[in-house]
């Protein structure tokens, strides 16, 4: 919306309302679309009319956190400092060092900063933690580090206590709704995937099973593309929303509860088909199948969760992934061979 005109040149004025355009960027980053591309230009810029006594927020030159960021300070005056972290969000880019101690000495000195405003103190969110080291930043830049709180929406109220945090803003929530939220990126990730296995089991499914009648085969087609959304629906949206109940720490033990469920439920829907040695296969394949499938959709959460840690979730790969592998391909072997040979 213009430029702010400084000492150091203009600068890019945004406003802190969003636009239709705004909101439709974040339902398609919501849902997986374009989000490694959903990028502000790093740099410098201004929220109402900032002077040189106005704070500094850093943010990260993605998107929605910018937009998050800016949406909060209706009527306040600031400056916004995004760091390039190659369109990743705060946390995950301290995590990787994208949001890290370099790059934001690096940011202060390009945009000239220090010309720009009279205090030496910038306003970081907490989760920013990981990757800036506070005391290098004093060193190199003079600037001092002082984390705000973990959510954007409570820096009005960060603001206005002069930066003083209650413990309430220190602490990070995963409810039910930031839990739901996370679903339809993983979820619409692995119906791409799908759409590409679902069709092919259908169709291997119908032709192994022609023999022995159309209606037959369009019976066991139908069960297979049922049963892999089942495994879908099981690992992607029942356990990241029932996570805090499910038994276990690791997400891949929280998921093969849910997996064993269903086991159970196929059982229960085909005791018909025990009666031949083609139907007994045919179950034990799912009943390898789901657990294998649900384990590994459901530790795709693990870098979205509040209590994981990288030498937690890498401990569990090393024992969780081979188990996986070994079952679904046991399971994949089986499920071929009820289909053609039995």
């Amino acid at each position: 919306m213009g430029s702010v005109e400084t000492l150091v040149g203009p600068i890019p004025q945004v406003p802190s309302s969003l636009v239709w355009r705004d909101h439709i960027g974040t339902l398609k980053v919501r849902c997986g679309m374009a989000r490694m591309h959903y990028t502000v230009e790093p740099g410098l810029y201004a929220v109402g009319k900032p002077d040189e006594r106005s704070p500094v927020l850093v943010t990260a030159n993605y998107k929605l956190s910018f937009d998050k960021l800016r949406s909060e300070l209706t009527g306040r005056n600031a400056w916004i400092l995004a760091l390039d972290t190659k369109g990743i969000n705060v946390w995950c880019s301290a995590g990787k060092g994208t949001f890290g101690t370099m790059e934001l000495v690096g940011r202060i000195e390009s945009t000239g900063l220090a010309n720009l405003v009279s205090h030496r103190e910038l306003i970081l969110p907490q989760l920013a933690g990981p990757g800036v080291a506070a005391h290098e930043v004093k060193k190199r830049s003079g600037f001092r580090v002082i984390y705000g709180p973990i959510r954007a929406k409570d820096l009005p109220a960060f603001l206005d206590c002069d930066l003083k945090a209650t413990p309430e803003m220190r602490l990070k929530t995963f409810t039910l709704w930031e839990r739901m939220v996370l679903i339809p990126v993983e979820l619409i990730n692995v119906v791409k995937a799908g759409l590409v296995i679902l069709p092919v089991m259908f169709l291997l499914a119908y032709l192994g099973k022609l023999g022995d009648g159309t209606v037959n085969a369009l019976n066991h087609g139908l069960f297979s593309v049922l049963a892999l959304l089942m495994a879908i629906v099981v690992g992607a949206v029942l356990t990241p929303l029932l996570l805090p109940w499910l038994p276990g720490r690791a997400f891949s033990v929280k998921g093969l509860t849910l997996g064993l469920l269903a086991d159970f439920m196929i059982v229960a829907l085909c005791l018909n088909e025990l009666t031949t040695w083609a139907g007994r296969l045919e179950i034990l394949a799912w009943l390898l199948l789901l657990p294998a499938l649900s384990t590994y959709l459901a530790m795709n959460f693990t870098g979205a969760s509040t209590y994981t840690s990288l030498s937690g979730v890498r401990r569990e790969m090393r024992w969780a992934l081979p188990a996986q592998i070994a079952t679904g391909s046991i399971g994949v072997i089986l499920w071929i061979g009820s289909q053609f040979f039995f």
